[in-house]
């Protein structure tokens, strides 16, 4: 049960206090994950999430950006913001996946708990410490793991409490971050990813195939060809995916008109927009904003 430099670890083993819907909330999913099962494309959650990487090489992709991992390599997302996790093809890999809502806005201790999740602000939102900054986290992380195990009746509240130190923690350990973001040795899929990234920043304009090719000086049959090689998806249902996506964070977290959302998102057909809002999420904007269960929703266990 004891994984290498005492990081306890047990398959399909899950800590569970409160549903997503409730304003303190956790999920600590331990389990492994392969190539197989990648995700098909960048989704997003309501609440934030942790994924620590307890194997020797995966990658996550956020906003578009790739970002490869190592062992221990520790991932932080807050609520909304567009990622997937990708495995190599081979063995599974382990991974520990926390999901957790915090109230933070009617507390004494709000500016303290802001100062905490700065660490989910940063620039590279990737964490990867020496050994000397690893052992104070893994106790902590230990210390959840075992208290899971226990019907105490205080478990829910020692486990809040040792997550809330281990945030703390990485906060002040923070400036010890080695993390650096590494070019993939793949020339063409670090070409596509940059690209990739550049949709996400870019994605309100109006864009082509010709117009992405001719920007990063590439000939858009490459273009073509390369994009769907590394992403799956032509460059065109790329683009449509990352408005939809951005709609429906906009529609779930603003009170905007639909019709603006879909403007604000680069549609400028409001009838093309119906139908590619249709076609990935089988249902209108309109039913979508008010499926109350949407926003709130279940973790998703395929990361």
């Amino acid at each position: 049960m004891n994984y290498p430099q005492g990081l306890m670890y047990e398959q399909a083993y899950a800590i569970n206090i409160n549903k997503p819907t409730d304003e303190l909330f956790y999920y600590f999913d331990y389990d492994e994950r392969y190539y197989a099962i990648n995700m098909e494309f960048q989704h997003f959650h309501s609440f934030y999430e942790i994924f620590i990487l307890l194997d020797t090489e995966a990658s996550h992709i956020i906003e578009g950006k790739y970002y490869q991992l190592k062992m221990y390599d520790m991932v932080f997302l807050k609520p909304a913001l567009l990622h997937k996790s990708e495995y190599p093809p081979g063995r599974p890999r382990k991974r520990l996946i926390i999901n957790f809502s915090v109230p933070r806005r009617n507390t004494p201790f709000r500016n303290s708990l802001d100062k905490i999740f700065s660490v989910f602000e940063a620039s590279v939102p990737v964490y990867r410490f020496s050994a000397k900054q690893q052992q104070p986290l893994f106790n902590l992380l230990n210390d959840i793991f075992n208290q899971g195990k226990y019907p105490d009746p205080l478990r829910d509240l020692t486990i809040h409490t040792k997550f809330t130190e281990f945030l703390y923690t990485v906060y002040a350990e923070s400036k010890y971050n080695i993390y650096s973001t590494e070019t993939l040795s793949d020339m063409p899929s670090s070409r596509i990813y940059t690209i990739t990234a550049w949709i996400h920043e870019n994605y309100r304009q109006e864009l082509s195939l010709d117009a992405i090719a001719e920007k990063f000086s590439v000939s858009p049959y490459y273009l073509s060809h390369q994009f769907r090689q590394v992403t799956g998806f032509t460059v065109v249902s790329y683009i449509q995916m990352t408005r939809i996506r951005n709609v429906q964070q906009m529609l779930l977290y603003t009170d905007m008109r639909i019709t603006d959302i879909a403007e604000t998102c680069g549609f400028t057909s409001f009838s093309q927009f119906n139908r590619t809002f249709s076609k990935f999420c089988n249902m209108s904007p309109s039913k979508y904003r008010s499926s109350t269960g949407t926003l709130k929703q279940l973790p998703d266990h395929s990361e």
